[in-house]
């Protein structure tokens, strides 16, 4: 029964410290290098850039739709995106 509490407090506690963005590795290109990049890629305005998970995330405008994104955090290069519905 012991160990069934211990899990579910470090789960907790892992949960609570992904609700916030995480900061950016020593090694990350910086935030405004990586909307740079965005912009280079087709998107005319990044409204959102935050660390989360080991890659930058943002939102964006492309071709006038609106659209989510993750960037590699070294190069700034989009690796996924989709339309924010």
């Amino acid at each position: 029964m012991m160990k069934l509490v211990t899990i579910l407090v470090l789960g907790s506690l892992a949960m609570g410290s992904t609700a916030r963005a995480d900061q950016p590795g020593p090694d990350w290109m910086p935030m405004e290098q990586v909307k740079a990049k965005v912009m280079e890629s087709g998107y005319s305005q990044v409204t959102k850039l935050e660390a989360d998970d080991g890659r930058w995330e943002g939102e964006g405008i492309k071709n006038g739709q609106k659209m989510e994104f993750h960037a590699n955090p070294k190069t700034g290069v989009i690796e996924r995106e989709k339309p924010d519905h």
